[in-house]
């Protein structure tokens, strides 16, 4: 791989693990290939059919909605840690350059989700929601772990909590993709959608940028953390699961949710669990915070999900010398998921293969690994996260040049 240059951001959708703000932190190459997987996850969500023939979950349904999507954020979070230090925290001017070039990042990430919104592919496209998290995130990158965990507690519980007690209170614009012309039309509803209403909700998904955070502080070159993460992270998945099958089967909840939900059938609220809402959690009862459905953002879905990414996370690392080539296959295409991930976006949006799900999907995985592998060992960075990460820097090394002149006028003259 190539050697890291000290322009390397670590945040894209989000971007890798290089070295930040001038200090030479080795990358660690799973958390690319974790971020691989978690593009062709997303991919094989996008593109195969969430329904068997007979009318049940596909077992790509089962396996990876919601899942893919979430170890795209919590690894978000983990780039975050390494921008602003890693295991020992920025402070001073570096943390404040570190902020402002995350802040012109998660700018830059934003108007790229708005514009692809004009291609209308189909899928809910992440970009914009991931600009909105960027910049909420800004003031969190110099907290301490313990208060991160904190944070993601709240974003996990009551952010939910108040998305559900609202629920058509919220304002929010008919769609899923917001584009500049929804922002500029409606901005307070364009505001409720990225923030509480839409597809990836930016408040309640913050549960899995801080829970990304705490594990970027770790030492991920450690087999103990590694291992720490695959058990922690399914213990935790487990204990979600147990919690919501419990409140929905011996306490009660589903019948609760069946009575609460007006023109719902019970097979109804059970394909709400499978596939996940279409616009909203029916009826508002309370009882929808047990719930694992993919994409409803309620707790129990959010703890399981960031359990399960840090298990998949774990996995990769321990598994990374054993299985050096497929790491070494997936870590490029990881580290450059801005670019692929568009480029998916504009594919769908063609129309081309829609009528042949499986060939599309391996046309574009395919050509997404290879266009990777080769573009990354002949020239670095992918081609939409070098100019991302240039202006980036840029920002941050202005807030360099004026903690030099603070320090030496000499050196502005």
């Amino acid at each position: 791989m190539p050697k890291a240059d000290d322009t390397s951001e670590g945040v894209q959708l989000p971007h890798s693990s290089e070295q930040v703000a001038g200090s030479r932190t080795p990358r660690v190459r799973g958390v690319d290939a974790a971020r691989g997987v978690a593009l062709l996850g997303m991919l094989a969500v996008n593109v195969l059919p969430a329904e068997t023939a007979n009318h049940g979950p596909t077992m790509t349904t089962m396996l990876l909605a919601g899942h893919a999507a979430a170890l795209f954020a919590v690894l978000a979070g983990v780039s975050l840690a390494f921008i602003s230090g890693g295991r020992r925290r920025f402070q001073g001017r570096p943390l404040l350059a570190a902020k402002a070039g995350l802040a012109v990042r998660g700018v830059l990430i934003l108007g790229l989700g708005l514009l692809l919104g004009y291609a209308e592919p189909g899928p809910a496209i992440i970009l914009a929601y991931y600009g909105v998290m960027f910049l909420l995130a800004v003031p969190l990158l110099g907290p301490p772990p313990w208060a991160l965990v904190v944070i993601a507690v709240g974003s996990a519980t009551l952010a939910p909590a108040l998305l559900l007690g609202l629920q058509g209170d919220l304002p929010t614009v008919q769609t899923d993709n917001a584009t500049f012309t929804d922002i500029f039309e409606e901005p307070v509803g364009s505001a409720g959608l990225l923030t509480f209403t839409g597809f990836y909700p930016a408040v309640p998904w913050m549960a899995y940028i801080c829970a990304g955070m705490v594990i970027g502080r770790l030492n991920l070159s450690s087999r103990r953390s590694a291992a720490r993460l695959l058990i922690g992270g399914v213990l935790l998945a487990l204990l979600a699961w147990g919690v919501s099958a419990f409140l929905l089967g011996p306490a009660g909840g589903f019948g609760q949710l069946v009575a609460s939900s007006p023109g719902l059938a019970a097979d109804d609220v059970s394909e709400v669990f499978v596939y996940g809402p279409d616009s909203g959690l029916h009826g508002g009862s309370w009882w929808w915070l047990a719930v694992m459905a993919p994409y409803s953002s309620m707790p129990l879905e959010l703890l399981h999900t960031i359990g399960m990414s840090a298990a998949v996370l774990g996995l990769v690392l321990l598994l990374g010398k054993a299985f050096d080539p497929i790491i070494g296959v997936l870590a490029p295409a990881g580290s450059m998921t801005l670019t692929l991930y568009s480029a998916h976006l504009l594919f769908v949006s063609t129309g081309f293969l829609g009528d042949r799900p499986f060939v599309s999907l391996a046309v574009q995985t395919g050509a997404a690994v290879i266009f990777a592998v080769v573009w990354h060992s002949t020239k670095g960075k992918g081609p939409l996260e070098r100019p991302l990460g240039a202006l980036s820097e840029k920002a941050r090394n202005r807030i360099r040049h004026r903690h030099r002149e603070a320090l030496d006028p000499a050196a502005a003259e």
